[in-house]
């Protein structure tokens, strides 16, 4: 079968390289291409586009690079009317893959979405295209079935990926050696994957160290940004370490994380954390207007409740921040209930094997 697969950012490529896994587990004939990353790619699939050329975020941004995502529409429908493949797998990545779906439906296509767009977020009507578009929908979050059920879409909760990847995850015995670190309590920040987050999100974060003597900080850095983008971090003395994101989280006493995946993965580490987040004004102003959750984190969302703070947009700021991080450090009892929220949270995931159960339900669906 000839599979193409397509993702537009680090999470959601690393998530398509464990479905690859799992479907050449079953399909011995498979091929893959697409539109994906570096993990995809290890994995086999071959790239007509990778997702760093196309990376966009906030509505403003996108508004601004318009032509640049026509442009990779334009070349990925192309690609996909030559190769004429058995079936289009699109993962995450809601506004590109949205389009891809409709084109593929078009031309007979079959159409599997895995990590469905956020639409219970906002523009909820939106789940009407997903409908119309996509013929099986594979969700990762315990409440996105219920929903999309009240717009006629049968979506199959498969479990979450992260439980996969942490599952598989074993600690490097010499982490602080390797990386040069003490043995006073690391605070971890995570300041995203994306270019735009750290520009938005890295310089309030070094900020706050001044305040945390007695603490080190460590940046997870990511090998698929440039490290130019790292220097006023290594400038003020802060360690940055690349591509040892659950390295990090194994030893850490707290974060500072962006919203997205991450706010999960650290959750699943049972690290307290705040969560912060950023964007340009009018971005901002845009995303108030539409968005119609209480939360922003996956954290909060999935324990439908506040389990971690949030501070968003003019609250992201040096004494709100240090003002959470402290009560992290120092009040036992709130520590304790982020991690009880933690266990909760857990419980309401499942047990996973998402890749494997999603993998699997492709294939079939396939011989049929």
């Amino acid at each position: 079968m000839r599979y193409y697969i397509i993702s537009g950012e680090r999470s959601g490529d690393l998530h398509a390289s464990n479905l690859i896994r799992s479907i050449k587990a079953l399909d011995s004939d498979a091929s893959f291409r697409g539109m994906g990353g570096d993990f995809s790619q290890a994995e086999g699939q071959e790239l007509r586009v990778h997702y760093e050329e196309v990376a966009l975020m906030g509505f403003i941004e996108v508004v601004l690079g318009f032509r640049k995502v026509l442009k990779y529409l334009r070349i990925v429908k192309e690609d996909i009317i030559a190769k004429r493949p058995n079936v289009l797998i699109l993962v995450d990545y809601g506004g590109f893959n949205m389009k891809m779906a409709e084109f593929a439906k078009r031309r007979g296509i079959p159409v599997h979405y895995y990590i469905p767009p956020k639409v219970w977020a906002w523009n909820q009507k939106r789940a009407l295209k997903i409908k119309e578009f996509t013929d099986h929908v594979y969700s990762i979050l315990p409440f996105e079935p219920s929903f999309f059920e009240k717009f006629g879409v049968k979506a199959h909760y498969v479990g979450n990926p992260l439980l996969d990847e942490i599952a598989k995850f074993e600690p490097h015995p010499f982490f602080h050696q390797k990386n040069e670190l003490s043995y006073s309590p690391i605070i971890a920040l995570l300041p995203g994957s994306r270019k735009q987050e750290l520009q938005n999100m890295m310089q309030v974060m070094l900020e706050v160290v001044k305040n945390f003597p007695q603490a080190q900080f460590v940046i997870a850095g990511v090998s698929n940004l440039s490290a130019k983008l790292y220097v006023p971090a290594i400038k003020a003395g802060i360690k940055v370490i690349f591509d040892q994101t659950y390295d990090l989280l194994h030893h850490a006493n707290a974060a500072i994380v962006t919203s997205g995946t991450a706010t999960l993965e650290v959750a699943l580490f049972r690290v307290p954390q705040v969560v912060v987040y950023k964007t340009s004004s009018v971005s901002y102003v845009i995303a108030k207007r539409l968005i119609r959750v209480p939360f922003i984190s996956l954290v909060n969302l999935i324990a439908e409740r506040k389990v971690v703070s949030e501070l968003i947009q003019g609250e992201f700021n040096v004494q709100r921040l240090s003002q959470e991080l402290n009560k992290i450090l120092a009040d036992i009892q709130h520590k304790a209930a982020i991690l009880d929220g933690y266990t909760e949270i857990k419980e309401r995931l499942g047990d996973g094997s998402a890749s494997d159960a999603t993998a699997k339900m492709i294939v079939e669906s396939l011989k049929i």
